[in-house]
């Protein structure tokens, strides 16, 4: 038991021994006794109205009562609570300023957000980019503000794992990327950067690189014609020269690949969404698997499963691109002997096209940069495979634009699997009629 404990015990007890004594006395024992805890019982009480009086009257800086005793210890313990509250308080205080300085001179806007959704801070970028005054504004519901629909949605949406792109309310010229982080208990960090000169840059690099490939198409296809008319003439050419003229043609092939590639990845960036309809995904597979046949040549064993009711809101072209370069990267990358297995069926998250194949592999290192133009795991192996290195690209940019996405599981020596998912809201059941039974 604490010292300060005893002490006050031994307090009552000759508190309670004094005043039987006295009662003694006065012929009256109890009396006395009555008498002492009486008194001792006051005393307690008077401090802690001096306790209850401070905790009412604390925050007008009133100072923790003297005592003596048991109470002076626990007066004392409140001085320390007290002062080190204090201490704490000028810290996150003096935090709080430099935070609110540091972020008050960022070119990028800053605002904090409530647990209800109200504006509670925003440095004086946010004026600038996002209208935001500060503190006029403090108190206010960013919905009154931000009034961009998809904003709005992208902010109740609680998704925040991707930033979002938006045009400034302030300058309509300005285009802004917006994240949004949560924190503490339901509030959240609204970051907005100005991205204007970024989007300009990309939007150069893709009008450049149409414009180059289309441009480079025309002197190929010329090129490609000559070397056909030369090829033949074979007979009449020394064999040194038919050699090279071998080679000229399968590089003007390859040049042909490689453009018509970049036009079909440009185009997927640029161009608007085509009108969708309903794809019937079985027959399309059936022809690539065809075409897969007729590219492997007889050294592979290609299966196809498919689900003959299950066909697909979106576009065929691109959908026929992007299956195919699946399909042929399969073919290109598999041993001979080796399987190929093609797979189209629904599940809980929507439907599911997969391509299985039982070739070399991908070490994990390479897999996050599979969908990155001209990105080869083996750059010699994928040139004499005659690909281009987009086609992975092509599958990456047909499937954001059917709000689906690519999943990769591969393990090196034990083959790869490539996944399409696409989203349930794409999904179309087609009614199989039943087949007329024999009378």
């Amino acid at each position: 038991m604490h010292p300060s404990v005893w002490r006050e015990f031994w307090v009552i007890v000759t508190i309670v021994a004094g005043g039987l004594l006295l009662g003694l006395i006065l012929g009256r024992p109890f009396l006395g006794a009555a008498a002492g805890l009486i008194l001792y019982i006051g005393a307690n009480l008077r401090q802690l109205h001096l306790l209850h009086r401070w905790l009412l009257n604390r925050r007008r800086g009133e100072e923790v009562p003297e005592a003596e005793g048991l109470w002076g210890d626990v007066f004392k313990e409140i001085r320390k609570l007290v002062r080190q509250s204090g201490q704490r308080e000028d810290r996150l205080t003096g935090m709080i300023e430099r935070f609110q300085s540091a972020a008050a001179v960022m070119p990028d806007a800053v605002v904090i957000m409530a647990q209800h959704g109200e504006i509670e801070w925003a440095n004086s970028a946010a004026r600038r980019l996002l209208g935001i005054h500060f503190p006029r504004d403090a108190g206010m519901r960013l919905s009154n503000l931000l009034r961009d629909p998809d904003f709005t949605r992208y902010y109740q949406g609680g998704d925040y794992s991707e930033p979002f792109e938006m045009p400034s309310p302030s300058n309509l010229d300005v285009t802004l990327q917006v994240q949004v982080i949560p924190f503490g208990a339901s509030q959240k960090l609204i970051l907005a950067r100005d991205v204007t000169r970024v989007v300009q840059l990309e939007q150069m690099r893709r009008t450049f690189v149409a414009n180059a490939s289309h441009e480079l198409r025309t002197p190929l296809t010329v090129l490609s014609g000559y070397l056909e008319t030369l090829h033949g003439m074979e007979a009449e050419l020394p064999e040194s020269l038919r050699q090279h003229f071998a080679t000229m043609h399968e590089q003007a092939t390859r040049m042909q690949r490689l453009v018509n590639d970049l036009l079909t990845l440009s185009r997927l960036e640029t161009a608007p969404r085509t009108r969708e309809e309903p794809v019937d995904v079985p027959a399309l597979l059936a022809g690539l698997r065809e075409q897969a046949e007729l590219l492997s040549a007889g050294n592979h064993a290609i299966t196809l499963e498919a689900q003959p009711d299950l066909s697909l809101l979106g576009s065929r072209d691109e959908l026929h691109s992007a299956f195919s370069n699946l399909v042929n990267n399969a073919v290109r990358h598999t041993a001979k002997g080796g399987a190929i297995r093609l797979r189209w069926v629904a599940d809980r998250e929507g439907a599911k096209f997969s391509v299985e194949d039982t070739g070399e592999g991908i070490a994990p290192e390479h897999i996050p940069h599979l969908t990155e133009r001209f990105y080869r795991v083996d750059t010699a192996r994928s040139r004499a495979s005659g690909g281009t290195g987009l086609g992975l690209s092509i599958v990456k940019h047909v499937l954001l634009r059917h709000d689906a996405e690519l999943r990769i599981a591969s393990e090196l020596g034990q083959g790869s699997v490539f996944t399409c998912v696409f989203p349930g809201s794409r999904v179309i059941r087609a009614e199989i009629p039943a087949r007329a039974t024999p009378a």
